[in-house]
């Protein structure tokens, strides 16, 4: 492989597209995932009812999403990434707003299903397709990077909202300001962004003409995949559940780290939100290093070892029993890490298996399974939040989905349809 194509950090203008993606990743944890530590007390409060009920809406909004995640891809496909994305954050902006304003649960659901769909449609089906497009063989270290986003917002978004509703009085109010920070940012995507490396004059993956002629595949859209033939693939299920259960891990524990430290560990509100930034900081390392890995052993290989990680790291949190001593900070480290690397494989293993072409239309059928999948932890932790209170069973569930995946993902084929791999073998 050619060194250009292995450069960590030669993108050229490809930055623009990475810091969009980052940008959309940090508003969509914050919004759908990490946030509801402070949204669904504030959302229970204003609909009286239990926060509890509160996350388990979101796992419903979650997994009806996946209607919008499936109309969200065909979209993609007709209209491309750049105006998909920029659709889907002002949708997402203007309904999150109507979450944090919601007086029934009813209609803190539907907003939150529309807010869910708008985001994860313009994080994962639009990004997803921007990064297959402009980075096809650097995926794994540009999803090191865009996935950041994931780990700042865990980082600063619950302290951010909670200094607002501190600041202005009540959520309904602090909701406005990521409402409007993701309608400028779809705006902002309309107007910058490119479907393709093509459009700014410039070979995917930054390479040189010489490196694109002779080591990936120069046809143009040659792509015949239909939505019927890849839910018929193995494949297609692999990547999308696999892909899922990894996700599961990382957005059920961040999604209530907040809560099982301050109930399970009793600590303080302001040492567990610290405690969740020092996690969320310890993940944008996570985030880089997985990706690094990926470039350069594999995607297959890199999730064979996350799994074990992953699974390990919840298992000796649980160990702790409600200690905060050794295990807890051990647990703490790789935990953190790990947040920072499971959702590189959301779009890295379907690149590595599909390659870039037609990857629109291969993500508009992955990524609603992954959704699905990746919806079951709230409900999850619901169901465990309501009837036992002790989130550490949460935590037994996402490790045992992190082995499966770990041991199951040994019989994918890395890269059955890549077309780009193809042509850099002959």
């Amino acid at each position: 492989m050619a060194k250009e194509k292995q450069s960590m950090n030669n993108f050229g203008i490809g930055w623009g597209t990475i810091l969009y993606c980052l940008l959309m990743f940090f508003l969509y944890v914050g919004m759908i995932n990490d946030g509801t530590n402070v949204l669904a007390p504030a959302a229970a409060a204003n609909c009286g009812v239990e926060p509890g009920t509160i996350i388990t809406m979101n796992g419903y909004a979650g997994m009806i999403a996946v209607i919008g995640f499936i109309i969200a891809g065909q979209i993609n496909k007709k209209i491309g990434p750049r105006l998909t994305s920029a659709i889907c954050l002002i949708i997402s902006g203007v309904t999150y707003i109507g979450c944090g304003n919601a007086t029934s649960v009813m209609f803190y659901t539907v907003c939150m299903t529309l807010c869910a769909t708008g985001m994860m449609s313009a994080g994962y089906v639009a990004g997803g397709t921007l990064v297959a497009n402009w980075f096809p063989k650097k995926k794994g270290i540009v999803m090191g990077y865009t996935t950041m986003g994931h780990n700042f917002a865990s980082a600063f978004y619950v302290a951010i909202m909670t200094g607002l509703i501190a600041t202005m009085g009540s959520m309904n109010k602090a909701s406005w300001l990521p409402g409007v920070a993701a309608i400028i940012l779809g705006i902002v995507g309309f107007i910058f962004m490119r479907n393709t490396p093509q459009e700014r004059g410039i070979n995917p993956d930054n390479v040189s003409d010489e490196v694109y002629a002779s080591e990936y595949d120069t046809a143009e859209d040659d792509s015949d995949w239909t939505t019927i033939k890849l839910l018929k693939t193995k494949e297609t299920w692999f990547a999308a559940i696999f892909t899922g259960l990894f996700q599961i891990c990382s957005v059920g524990v961040m999604q209530q780290l907040v809560t099982r430290n301050i109930r399970d560990f009793g600590m303080t509100q302001g040492a567990a939100l610290t405690l969740m930034t020092i996690v969320a900081l310890i993940g944008v390392f996570g985030s880089w290093i997985i990706g690094v890995i990926d470039q350069k052993i594999g995607t297959k290989k890199t999730m064979q070892f996350f799994g074990i990680w992953y699974a390990a790291a919840l298992v000796i949190n649980v160990l702790a029993k409600g200690q905060v001593g050794l295990l807890f900070y051990l647990s703490i480290l790789m935990i953190g890490m790990g947040i920072g690397g499971s959702a590189n494989f959301t779009t890295s293993l379907p690149t590595s298996i599909f390659g870039r072409q037609g990857f629109d239309k291969v993500n508009s059928v992955v990524f609603p399974i992954q959704g699905f999948v990746t919806a079951w932890c709230f409900v999850v932790n619901g169901i465990v939040t309501n009837v036992i209170g002790n989130l550490s069973v949460a935590y037994i569930i996402f490790a045992v989905g992190a082995v499966i995946v770990s041991v199951c993902v040994t019989f994918v084929d890395e890269y059955k349809y890549n077309k780009d791999h193809k042509a850099e073998l002959k």
